[in-house]
Formats: C-alpha cells, sequence, structure tokens
C-alpha cells in the first residue's frame, strides 16, 4: 500500500506562488507517473501537470509558462511550482501516482488566491 501526503497550499494573492509537495511512502516499487490535478468548487477534476519517470513533463494549457513540475526520485516526492497565481486557480490540488501499474491520490491541499 502507497500512501500520499501534499503539503504546500494556503492562501496567496493574485500573482504570489506557492510550492506543492507531494511525498509517497509505503511499499513503493517503481513510481512510473506523477501528476497534479486540482477541482474548484462545482468543475470537474482536472490535469494539471505530470511527469513521467524519465522527467518528460506534460502541462495544461492553463499551467504552461507558470508552473513548473518535478520530482525527486530518492524522496519519492513530486512538487508543483505555481508562479503568477490567479484566481481562477484556487482549488484542492491533489497529487497522483502510478506505482507498478497502480494508482494512488493523495487528500489533496487547498489553495486560495484572493486579495
Amino acid at each position: 500500500q502507497v500512501q500520499l501526503v501534499e503539503s504546500g497550499g494556503g492562501l496567496v494573492q493574485p500573482g504570489g506562488s506557492l510550492r506543492l509537495s507531494c511525498v509517497a511512502s509505503g511499499t513503493i516499487f517503481n513510481i512510473d507517473y506523477m501528476a497534479w490535478y486540482r477541482q474548484a468548487p462545482g468543475k470537474q477534476r482536472e490535469l494539471v501537470a505530470s511527469i513521467t519517470s524519465v522527467g518528460t513533463t506534460n502541462y495544461a494549457e492553463s499551467a504552461k509558462g507558470r508552473f513548473t513540475i518535478s520530482r525527486d526520485n530518492a524522496k519519492n516526492t513530486v512538487y508543483l511550482q505555481m508562479n503568477s497565481l490567479k484566481p481562477e486557480d484556487a482549488a484542492v490540488y491533489y497529487c497522483q501516482i502510478v506505482d507498478a501499474k497502480y494508482n494512488y491520490w493523495g487528500q489533496g491541499t487547498q489553495v486560495t488566491v484572493s486579495s
């Protein structure tokens, strides 16, 4: 079993930055894929960014140029650096990993963007 714990969310003003972290623990074999999703009230969960085991990244159009996903394989951790935050970025952010073809989700961390 694998557990994911996200951190780094909070309240930030428009134009500000946050760095989210997600640490995986438990019986981990080989994390193939790591990603960040978000879900705003009344909306579907959407992919924000993903990164493969070899570092190939993919971003939602809304995240390109502002967000950066990275991972530390030694620490089983994925990060999401979010810059130039906008009110529409406010949501609960979830990390997801795929380990040995099993899919795991974190509990989410709230990001609020407001002046």
